[in-house]
């Protein structure tokens, strides 16, 4: 045990103080937010970070000094994600900040669901395309899990482009393509070939601003807001799907919770059969499938 009269404050006591601060800003989940911080600073992983605090051990100055400029920061409520750089998604390890979307976990059902659609796939080499991949989450989930599939990812802003190019080359799934492509024109070669067509797009209605700081003053607009009804991008994402799907084809958009009876509308109206809405792992609606006639 590091002895009492050591110059440097000890672990537990730092992250206490990070805790007490950041619960005080109103950070829904501050003891893992000060822990994840610590563990950023340390370049160490949560499990090791225990047990530093088991032994009692204590922190250089330089480290002290970083963790309290970058609670300071959370507590100003900048993403915990764009702080350590990093964002969980499935089995995936994700680079994202500024001008991308952080990956959320309920948009792992999301992929989940174009998953199965590609495993159940009577095909050696079945297709998916993820129309506004964004940090590249959902489109590399499946490339990785499915690795059978050829998985191709459009993106038509230039900053989450970007963030989605870092994360394909390091995750290097020889399988998955990257474009900056206008999404209504994309992979027209693969027309007529998809298995699966995927999307998160934006869909808050203009006018619904999100009370999150973390979402209202950090994420990207465009991959938030679509449209006074927040549906625009997803009635361009209908016609293009039709485009690209074959014949029993699936379609699997992500929207908010109040939403589906709204898309099923306009799916079932533009010809889509047999669509229906799906809960999240907190049994709010999040998604909508249907399939191509």
């Amino acid at each position: 045990m590091t002895p009492p009269d050591l110059p440097f404050p000890r672990l537990s006591d730092l992250l206490q103080i990070a805790t007490t601060r950041l619960a005080a800003a109103g950070v829904p989940t501050p003891a893992v937010d000060a822990e994840l911080l610590a563990a950023h600073v340390l370049a160490c992983d949560r499990g090791a970070l225990a047990a530093a605090v088991v032994r009692g051990d204590t922190v250089q100055a330089a480290e002290e000094t970083h963790l309290a400029e970058l609670v300071d920061r959370r507590a100003a409520r900048e993403p915990l994600q764009h702080l350590t750089g990093r964002a969980p998604f499935r089995h995936l390890d994700l680079a994202v900040g500024r001008g991308v979307f952080v990956p959320r976990p309920e948009t792992e059902v999301v992929a989940q669901l174009a998953i199965d659609v590609l495993r159940a796939t009577a095909s050696a080499a079945p297709v998916a395309v993820d129309l506004g991949t964004g940090s590249g989450a959902i489109a590399l989930a499946l490339a990785t899990e499915v690795p059978h599939a050829r998985v191709y990812a459009a993106e038509n802003a230039v900053a989450a482009f970007t963030w989605a190019k870092q994360n394909f080359a390091e995750v290097g799934a020889d399988n998955a393509r990257l474009a900056f492509v206008d999404l209504a024109e994309a992979f027209g070669d693969l027309d007529g070939t998809v298995s699966v067509v995927v999307s998160n797009p934006p869909y808050v209605p203009d006018e619904a601003i999100p009370r999150d700081p973390e979402v209202r003053l950090w994420d990207p607009p465009s991959a938030l807001y679509g449209g006074s009804d927040g549906l625009d991008v997803i009635r361009v994402l209908s016609s293009v799907a039709l485009r690209l799907l074959h014949p029993g084809g699936a379609v699997v958009l992500e929207h908010g919770e109040s939403q589906g009876a709204a898309i099923r509308a306009l799916l079932t109206a533009d010809g889509w059969r047999a669509a229906a809405t799906h809960p999240d792992l907190t049994m709010r609606d999040r998604v909508t499938t249907a399939l191509r006639p």
